[in-house]
């Protein structure tokens, strides 16, 4: 389990879960996997009538955004986004890795119709970005290390809002107010998980999330939500230590299971010139967008606030950083079935997309971080050298 923990073995499973896919829908296996895919399961006695791909992206995943809120709310009570001063410098940069992005698939996509595709390249996938981090970055310091850890989750928070904003339609504000009293019962559950009735607390808060779950489904509220919810309304130690026993879940079957289904795409036997502005405004945006965006964000954000407590971030480290962020993979493939949920064909591009532009964010990522490390490590050993030097004499 602990293996499975690893943020480098969950970014291999990851990658190599979205490349299994791809490759097997363009097998002849691959009409028989979509058709799996699009295979209705229904609970009887209930309205709920979902897709096998649906339960992968609205219900498996809803347990993901959990554990994402989970540390969400950690950082925010004890971590590096507590006080407004830590929080601010990485915010102004996640905020430029939105804008930016968001601007070039605009303006590459201006008047084909596709405009609402907007958000798909400002999504930036934590666990991979810390995997590909974890990989090439020995040697990095702590405070780069910490300035990307709270743009990924900063950045997350944004994603979320936009899903919860920006994806529903026509809401039900009964459901919504039902699934909301759920949020609270299983915010006041979770305080009696120290009690001697504890397995019997937590047999209530399961059922009472799946209910919570099924009634903001039904609203119209993306499903994901409702894991975001109940992520933030318990309480933090139980909260945590149900993030450590769900992690290796995560890690190991959601996150692979859902790239593997939305990477089941067939590739369009079509010349570039016939790909839908989409495809290239995702490609472009997710890769470049970032890189600029947060960078410039970055460098923004290094005359706020006073000069002795600010982070010296080189420019080599805050490419490194818009380059991580880049990799948009699990966000970026959920906001584009989303976003083009009535047009399957641009679905399927804009997904082919994804993984092109987070490969391409792979790729400078681990470039830009290896040489980084391998500067900070140089600089180190000659540090140690001076200092035997001066001791020795």
């Amino acid at each position: 389990m602990a293996v499975i923990r690893s943020e480098r073995v969950a970014a291999f499973l990851l990658l190599i879960a979205a490349a299994l896919g791809l490759i097997a829908a363009n097998t002849p296996i691959g009409p028989a996997l979509m058709e799996v895919q699009d295979a209705h399961f229904a609970i009887p006695g209930t309205p709920l009538d979902l897709s096998v791909g649906h339960w992968i992206s609205d219900g498996l995943l809803a347990i993901f955004f959990f554990v994402v809120a989970v540390e969400l709310k950690n950082e925010f009570a004890v971590g590096q986004l507590n006080s407004v001063s830590k929080a601010v410098r990485p915010a102004i940069a996640a905020l430029g890795g939105v804008i930016v992005p968001a601007l070039i698939f605009l303006l590459i996509t201006a008047g084909s119709g596709y405009e609402g595709g907007w958000p798909i390249p400002t999504a930036t996938d934590i666990a991979f970005a810390l995997g590909v981090l974890a990989v090439f970055g020995k040697g990095i310091p702590s405070r780069l290390r910490i300035f990307i850890l709270a743009l990924a989750i900063l950045d997350d928070i944004v994603a979320i809002l936009i899903i919860a904003v920006f994806f529903t339609a026509d809401p039900n504000l009964l459901l919504i107010v039902l699934g909301a009293v759920g949020v609270v019962v299983f915010g006041l559950l979770s305080r009696l998980l120290g009690t001697r009735f504890r397995m019997l607390v937590a047999a209530a808060m399961v059922v009472t999330a799946a209910l919570t779950w099924s009634l903001v489904y039904l609203s119209g509220v993306h499903a994901t939500i409702a894991g975001v919810a109940l992520g933030l309304a318990m309480v933090r130690k139980p909260a945590m230590k149900l993030r450590h026993h769900l992690e290796p879940v995560t890690n190991g079957a959601i996150l692979p299971l859902f790239a593997f289904s939305a990477a089941l795409v067939a590739i369009p036997q079509v010349a570039p010139s016939e790909l839908a502005a989409p495809f290239w405004g995702i490609l472009i945006a997710l890769p470049v967008g970032k890189l600029i965006g947060i960078s410039l964000g970055g460098w923004l954000s290094s005359f706020v606030g006073p000069r002795e407590k600010r982070p010296h971030l080189t420019l080599h480290g805050l490419l490194a950083a818009g380059a991580l962020g880049g990799v948009g993979f699990t966000v970026s493939l959920l906001m584009n079935e989303l976003a083009f949920a009535a047009q399957p064909e641009v679905a399927d591009e804009g997904t082919l997309a994804v993984l092109l532009g987070s490969s391409i964010s792979i790729v400078m990522a681990a470039i830009l971080v290896s040489t980084l490390a391998g500067t900070y490590r140089r600089l180190r050993r000659l540090r140690l050298e001076a200092e035997r030097r001066i001791a020795a004499a």
